[in-house]
């Protein structure tokens, strides 16, 4: 029996991406997905009329993992975090929440000097496509 191959994280971020921007394109949003790879937010998003803009951090995964967060809690500073979960499946599914409200459920693990934090799906699955969190971009 052949092995599946495992796509490298990369492109599982380019899918996951690409796939929100899809989705909020949909919705009517016009959106600017940043500099991969860059710190900070992913992608930017403005209504129709550009009255209206908001900040979207996108964790992509291909299963139902845990989703990291890094090393410093701070580091999340867009206003929206969307997770895009099993991106290699013809409609990933999407969890949507503001960072602030994601933040009172984020674990913290400890091994020696180094902190790592994430999101255990149990504490996102409740938000599963929580579009209207964000709204639409028509004004």
């Amino acid at each position: 029996m052949k092995k599946k191959n495992k796509p490298p994280r990369q492109l599982v971020g380019n899918m996951g991406l690409y796939y929100v921007c899809y989705e909020l394109s949909k919705r009517g949003w016009n959106v600017l997905p940043t500099s991969r790879n860059a710190r900070g937010v992913d992608v930017v998003i403005y209504s129709q009329e550009a009255i209206r803009t908001h900040t979207i951090q996108i964790k992509a995964l291909s299963k139902r993992y845990p989703v990291p967060l890094g090393n410093n809690i701070n580091n999340l500073i867009a206003e929206y975090l969307i997770i895009c979960r099993k991106v290699l499946n013809d409609r990933p599914k999407i969890f949507i929440s503001k960072i602030d409200f994601i933040k009172g459920r984020v674990h913290e693990g400890r091994k020696g000097d180094k902190v790592s934090y994430w999101l255990n799906p149990k504490e996102y699955e409740d938000l599963k496509d929580n579009w209207g969190i964000i709204g639409n971009g028509y004004d």
